[in-house]
């Protein structure tokens, strides 16, 4: 991790694999069809050489199953005493720091997909749009307890305790 976005004394917490099976699963059901298509196509109607056009999105394919477990693990994020950070990016990469007094709310969602492959997202909302972040593919019982965790520590601080 980059020592120059996020602090490397604090202890992070790395996001669990369904995610990335998840997104590679979506890519795999997304490049399947076009492969085929582009290798079947040609092949039948111009020749077996023009089967070659699928190299394309296969190789398109690799590349993306390469960056989702690049993009994967990147995401980390740390509970500290008075903030939360979210660390993500590969190329670009942020830090998002949410205060406890600044959020107003938190979200647990997980669509069919996610629900299926066992994960779920908490989003954080502040006051400041800017602030606001989402920490993706956590398990139900961890998404739970730092919805629970963060609501906690949030209506202490913004109670001024």
């Amino acid at each position: 991790m980059d020592t120059a976005i996020a602090p490397p004394e604090e202890k992070w917490t790395a996001l669990p694999p369904p995610l990335r099976r998840l997104r590679r699963t979506i890519l795999t059901l997304w490049a399947a069809p076009i492969i085929l298509a582009t290798a079947l196509l040609p092949g039948l109607l111009a020749g077996p050489a023009w089967a070659a056009v699928a190299l394309a999105p296969l190789l398109a394919t690799w590349w993306g199953w390469w960056a989702i477990g690049r993009n994967w693990a990147s995401w980390r994020y740390c509970e500290r005493a008075d903030d939360l950070l979210v660390s993500k990016g590969v190329l670009w990469r942020q830090l998002v720091v949410v205060p406890y007094g600044r959020m107003q709310f938190v979200d647990v969602t997980a669509g069919p997909l996610a629900r299926r492959f066992g994960i779920a997202t908490v989003q954080l909302h502040t006051a400041a749009a800017a602030t606001d972040a989402e920490i993706p593919g956590l398990l139900p019982d961890e998404a739970a307890r730092l919805r629970d965790r963060l609501a906690e520590r949030g209506e202490a601080r913004s109670a001024g305790l």
